[in-house]
């Protein structure tokens, strides 16, 4: 439960799997690393919006460099945009691509190299909120209603579920906005169990969904 997650995509490895960023606090740091013993990678990070498109209210610094093999680099994120609601989260996107090296040896023959690309969440988060993070699973509610179940969050934070299941049938992982709710279809008994995702990229223990 301590330990945190890394996104790893082709021997580049991201230090988390979800950043939070404290709102109105000037940047947070992301390490990057290169655990190939002989691969040398071109690093591309940008953060993009919900729909996918790529946000300008983010400067990512360094926005391109190079990785030698075994080595490490930190991306430095800073926030510059309009401000942002201060009693719920807001979610980004964080893609890091990692570009592998042509030798120039192999350039006359038939080589393909393939870039493999990360995408973690970005979170930021309001400071002072009423309450934890770590309580937001456990305040999630459930209605069933007409063959359909409402999942409701009245936290101010966004719950990520996985190991997602209605009526013993396994649902595609989704997240529930803070303050927010989602309508699904409810196979068999409609019971709810879910694990979540807490901050540290770790999953926190099955529960059933309460009714109210």
């Amino acid at each position: 439960m301590g330990t945190t997650a890394n996104a790893y995509a082709g021997g580049v490895a991201l230090g988390a799997t979800r950043v939070i960023y404290p709102q109105g606090n000037k940047q947070v740091s992301l390490p990057v690393t290169n655990s190939s013993a002989s691969n040398v990678f071109l690093i591309q990070s940008w953060v993009a919006n919900a729909d996918g498109t790529k946000s300008t209210d983010f400067v990512i610094t360094p926005p391109l460099f190079v990785i030698q093999p075994k080595k490490e680099n930190v991306l430095r994120i800073m926030y510059v945009g309009p401000t942002l609601p201060t009693d719920r989260e807001s979610v980004f996107y964080l893609n890091s691509k990692a570009i592998p090296s042509v030798d120039k040896r192999k350039l006359q023959g038939n080589v393909l190299q393939i870039a493999t690309q990360s995408v973690i969440k970005l979170f930021i988060r309001p400071k002072n909120l009423p309450t934890p993070s770590i309580a937001a699973p456990a305040a999630m509610r459930c209605h069933l209603a007409n063959g359909k179940v409402t999942l409701s969050n009245p936290s101010p934070y966004y719950v990520s579920l996985v190991e997602f299941s209605i009526g013993n049938v396994k649902q595609t992982n989704t997240m529930v906005p803070p303050k927010g709710s989602l309508m699904l279809n409810a196979p068999g008994d409609g019971r709810v169990k879910f694990e979540t995702v807490n901050d540290f990229g770790a999953n926190t223990p099955l529960q059933t969904c309460t009714s109210g």
